[in-house]
């Protein structure tokens, strides 16, 4: 085999069987690692056919590698979400004097940008600027996008409003930006205003409202997205469905359920997922079960997300009993599974089941507990009344507990009147979340009903002081497929006139009846008491 046949096969190699054999052949024949063309060619093909081990093995065995296998040795890194190993090695690169190209500084920005590294990301710029790579369209792009995933917005937007060639991906990147560094009502108002809309720029806007807990925001952009012709792709279904989830709209979740099929978007794995969230939140068990049991190769997550349905739903033993099943199945569970199974023994009071679980988490399974997990356990000792042995487990925990983990000590010794343990809880609350209104009103509850009215008086005063007053409820409805938010004492919804007419002719009637009800009551009285006589 000659230099010439080995580049044509490696061109056409279809699989990483095929691959392994040419490079074989090229050993035998001497040309890798003698050849620099072969070497970095075997390198990249390995790299693309997702092979990182054999990928790096081979790449220490070229001699002198050129710029493009660096610059596939940096993606490689950013496929693995190395970014520090990416980052240092491209300023190896520059270090050597290789002089960078439009690519390997793109590599070089995503990596900045997922580590977070500013630092790193503004000194690549500058690099840039001094290499005159600017006017590179795909080198624009990634210097936005930097700046947005590294929560500089100025840097970004400025980046952006120099560049004279803009596409799609220019557009959606910024898009981006404003999600994440200004918030959505920014984004919307950004958005109205770009020229190209794409199915990926309308996912972000989105799934964008969804993250910032506006899930009928988020219903209403997809009816628009569907009206201007755009098709949806599996990752927008997924965000629509767990803004439905979120406001419990089954009704809906089901009609996005039938569009989704109708155009084989349901078949995806992490669209039967998310149809299995859905159902389950909105209160239907039996079709998330169904949805579970039609997935024909259920990963961890599918496993995960059926019996964390059935933990929200109570069934703790229907949680456990199918973890068994998954267990049996050859799936091993990750550490988002624990949580469900743990949260499912809380929920059900199985404290030794707990225990043991957790136990087998950290010895057969090599998982090292994390937040979620330790709160799962101070959650079911809570529960069960052991609220020592949770404090202790608190105090032991190997991660600082947050305002969640202590919210689920103080709910505990609210329900068990341990005004001892009930109080430490609270003002570890506050010294997190100083703004949590809730907290200050059971503290004041538990002081008075302790006759600790200074304690009591403080607490109100650290609210006023603060300026924290209680949020006022908010609740949803849906009525005809569509659905509607309401506040305490809301004023802002467009049929507020009719609501309330309608509220004070309920009130006026439930008076009128209950005055009827008193009258006829006081004639019963009236008449038994004739009849005494």
């Amino acid at each position: 085999m000659n230099r010439s046949l080995c580049h044509h096969l490696l061109a056409h190699c279809k699989s990483l069987r095929e691959l392994e054999r040419i490079h074989a052949r090229a050993v035998t024949h001497g040309l890798h690692p003698c050849n620099q063309s072969i070497s970095c060619k075997l390198f990249r093909c390995y790299a693309d056919f997702g092979r990182p081990t054999e990928a790096r093995k081979l790449f220490r065995e070229i001699p002198q590698p050129d710029l493009v296998s660096l610059t596939s040795l940096v993606s490689l890194h950013l496929q693995l979400n190395q970014h520090h190993d990416a980052m240092s090695l491209f300023s190896r690169v520059v270090a050597a004097g290789h002089r960078p190209d439009g690519f390997s500084v793109v590599g070089a920005l995503s990596a900045a940008g997922g580590a977070g590294d500013l630092r790193v990301g503004e000194s690549v710029h500058g690099l840039i600027l001094r290499c005159a790579l600017g006017s590179e369209l795909v080198v624009g792009n990634a210097l936005v996008d930097m700046y947005s995933r590294c929560g500089r917005f100025e840097g970004a937007l400025g980046v952006f409003e120099e560049m004279d060639l803009k596409d799609e991906v220019t557009w959606g990147t910024m898009l981006h930006g404003y999600i994440k560094c200004v918030g959505v009502v920014s984004a919307l108002s950004f958005f109205d205003q770009m020229p190209m809309k794409s199915a990926v720029s309308w996912t972000a806007l989105i799934t964008g409202h969804v993250q910032a807990k506006s899930p009928i925001r988020a219903i209403e952009l997809f009816g628009r997205m569907v009206l201007e012709g755009h098709s949806p792709t599996h990752v927008t279904i997924v965000g629509v469905l767990s803004a439905c989830a979120d406001i419990g709209s089954l009704d809906l979740g089901r009609v996005i359920h039938g569009y989704g099929s109708k155009f084989n978007i349901s078949t995806n794995i992490i669209v039967s997922n998310a149809l299995m969230d859905m159902y389950a939140k909105s209160g239907s068990i039996e079709m998330a079960f169904a949805v579970f049991e039609e997935v024909p190769l259920k990963d961890a997550f599918t496993w995960t997300t059926m019996i964390s349905s059935f933990t929200v739903q109570g069934d703790g033993s229907k949680a456990l009993e199918l973890f068994g099943d998954m267990l049996r199945s050859g799936v091993s569970p990750n550490s988002v599974t624990f949580i469900s199974v743990l949260s499912a023994c809380s929920h059900a009071g199985l404290i030794r089941q707990g225990r043991e679980l957790f136990a087998r988490m950290r010895g057969i399974y090599n998982i090292s507990p994390q937040l979620e997990h330790y709160g799962c356990m101070v959650d079911l000792l809570g529960r069960g009344g052991l609220l020592e042995e949770a404090e202790a487990m608190i105090y032991d925990m190997d991660v600082e507990p947050d305002t969640v983990i202590w919210r689920s000590l103080l709910s505990a010794c609210l329900v068990h009147g341990n005004d001892r343990l009930a109080e430490i809880a609270g003002q570890e609350i506050i010294k997190r979340e100083p703004g949590d209104d809730g907290v200050y009103v059971l503290l004041w509850n538990i002081y008075a009903s302790s006759d600790r009215w200074k304690e009591a008086l403080d607490m109100r005063k650290q609210m006023l002081t603060r300026k924290i007053f209680k949020k006022p409820g908010c609740s949803w409805i849906e009525v005809d497929g569509g659905v509607h938010e309401f506040l305490v004492e809301d004023k802002a919804h467009d049929a507020r006139r009719e609501i309330y007419e309608t509220l004070e002719g309920i009130d006026r009637q439930l008076k009128m009846d209950l005055r009827l009800f008193q009258l006829k009551e006081n004639s019963l009285a009236y008449t038994d008491g004739e009849i005494l006589c």
